[in-house]
């Protein structure tokens, strides 16, 4: 699934084509991907611009002229591509706008989702709704937002007995973070996936809010991580894969001690570490 730094790196390729233009026709293939799409979805988001977008955890929001917001999810296999031609969309091509470029020159341009597993989703409902839609009402605090910090972490990890690594994706306590870039954030910090959530306190938390920031941001760099679905909207791929230090490395040599990097499953996720170096 897409994490917060490739949801990040969609976001900000997609503004330059939707931010202050015009929607000049929408197509959308399926009634339902994970749940059932809005009604008459394409109708009402023909004509109307978009006016900004940002990124909540792992979802992007494009605010519209009409007061609206349109949430695009991208789930387990979701991706984005924009095209200066009209393309010939596949099978599972199930979502493209058609947008007039603000310049007003009539230049087109054409954002597609493809998303083969069907796990994505796309809403559109009122901008005085966020606070209470379903995705986000619930969701903690941006990791690298000004709400964010030790003393945050410290007080969302108090009193819960589960480890570490599953903490960490607990969307209520941190938004954004996943599977790989929680097995990378603990081995930066030295901490092992195993360790119980309440126990990380003083200098750990310290080590754990630093290395969070700094993975997302360096993750952001380059693009994000390319594993298997996630594609910037250029075609280009995420190059922070040549960084990861443990994750998808089980069996291979530790780069800080050489010890053989380990894999457990956690909550049926994968979890990589290395037992020397992470305590």
């Amino acid at each position: 699934m897409p994490e917060l730094p490739e949801v990040e790196t969609i976001k900000r390729a997609l503004i330059p084509v939707l931010q202050n233009c015009q929607v000049n026709s929408a197509f959308v293939g399926r009634e339902n991907l994970r749940w059932p799409l809005p009604k008459d979805l394409a109708k009402r988001l023909t004509s109307r611009y978009f006016t900004h977008l940002t990124r909540r955890g792992k979802y992007i929001l494009m605010f519209m002229d009409s007061d609206e917001v349109l949430l695009l999810h991208l789930g387990m296999s979701g991706s984005v591509r924009i095209h200066q031609q009209k393309p010939n969309l596949g099978k599972h091509d199930h979502f493209m706008l058609e947008m007039l470029a603000a310049k007003g020159d009539g230049k087109l341009s054409y954002v597609v989702l493809n998303d083969p597993r069907r796990f994505g989703w796309i809403d559109l409902f009122a901008e005085s709704a966020i606070d209470s839609h379903k995705l986000l009402a619930k969701m903690g605090p941006e990791p690298l937002g000004n709400k964010f910090s030790v003393m945050h972490l410290q007080e969302a990890l108090n009193g819960r007995s589960g480890p570490i690594k599953n903490a960490l994706l607990n969307q209520a306590l941190v938004a954004g973070i996943g599977n790989i870039y929680a097995s990378e954030i603990l081995f930066l910090a030295g901490i092992s996936p195993r360790r119980k959530a309440e126990n990380i306190a003083g200098r750990r938390a310290e080590r754990l809010t630093a290395a969070i920031v700094k993975t997302l941001r360096a993750a952001i760099e380059d693009g994000g991580t390319s594993l298997r679905d996630h594609v910037q909207p250029g075609g280009e791929i995420g190059y922070f894969v040549q960084r990861l230090a443990v994750y998808g490395r089980a069996g291979k040599p530790c780069s800080k001690c050489s010890s053989t990097i380990k894999i457990i499953i956690q909550s049926g996720r994968s979890s990589f570490y290395c037992s020397r170096c992470q305590r």
